[in-house]
């Protein structure tokens, strides 16, 4: 039994991840913004030795320190921290405020790393823990329409291929995780460029893979004790692209269809 404390668990890989380990008698703590999204999920996760909601909004960093230390207090360490929350964009560099720039990376990134900073010292600790971040592909390579999206994206990995260095005496890993195309309610959710959810679904979003599937692989290659993986389509192409052949990518990206 492990206690896993998952973001983002309301809806998409987060919930798929949620029952995924559910079934193995963990205990689960799971956090969003979303209180009766994450009560749904609950009740759905069965053969779950406990599951805890912690509601929390990854923009707001100095409740993210209150509600983990209040968290911690009560059930103690955490064996497995998986950072999914997070939102993405659909917008052109010219047409998107700085705010719109600044919540992305104030969320995905910033976000992320005030959650892991606020557990870290119990994994520390216990010197032991692994640590779980669902990048994207556009942690690897840019793309129009995902300007700052990508840019929070690229810092995680930044952040953690550092963390994972400065911590691998201590034994505490970290998995990167870059998905491409899963079909979930992101683009539904992505921001414009003044900041309302752009509300419909995208054709390759729609196409993608089940978040069950997903959910399968990364619970792999969290037993295996993977360093990066990349999960989808022909999409996934374009990490290897960018490492041999960058000009070709670049051509590809140009062309690519702006939606």
């Amino acid at each position: 039994m492990k206690k896993i404390w998952i973001t983002g668990a309301s809806s998409g890989i987060g919930e798929a991840l949620a029952y995924a380990y559910a079934t193995e008698n963990n205990h689960l703590i799971l956090s969003a913004r979303n209180i009766k999204e994450l009560e749904r999920v609950k009740q759905a996760c069965e053969g779950a030795s406990q599951v805890d909601i912690a509601p929390l909004d990854l923009s707001n960093h100095e409740e993210i320190f209150r509600i983990v230390e209040e968290t911690l207090s009560q059930i103690g360490s955490v064996d497995i921290l998986i950072n999914n929350a997070g939102i993405s964009q659909r917008s052109l560099i010219r047409e998107t405020t700085f705010d719109v720039d600044k919540n992305l990376i104030n969320t995905n990134l910033l976000g992320t790393i005030a959650m892991t900073k606020a557990i870290l010292p119990s994994m520390m600790a216990h010197k032991s823990g692994q640590i779980v971040v669902i990048s994207s592909l556009m942690g690897k390579f840019g793309a129009p329409m995902r300007s700052a999206y990508a840019a929070a994206k690229h810092g995680l990995h930044g952040f953690f291929d550092t963390l994972r260095a400065e911590f691998y005496n201590e034994n505490i890993k970290v998995l990167m995780v870059c998905p491409g195309f899963v079909r979930t309610s992101v683009s539904i959710n992505a921001l414009t460029g003044d900041g309302s959810k752009q509300n419909t679904m995208d054709d390759a979003t729609e196409k993608g893979l089940e978040p069950s599937v997903v959910a399968q692989k990364i619970k792999t290659a969290v037993k295996k004790g993977k360093e990066e993986i990349y999960i989808g389509g022909r999409e996934v192409f374009g990490v290897y692209l960018k490492r041999f052949f960058p000009r070709i990518l670049s051509k590809i990206v140009r062309k690519a269809k702006v939606t």
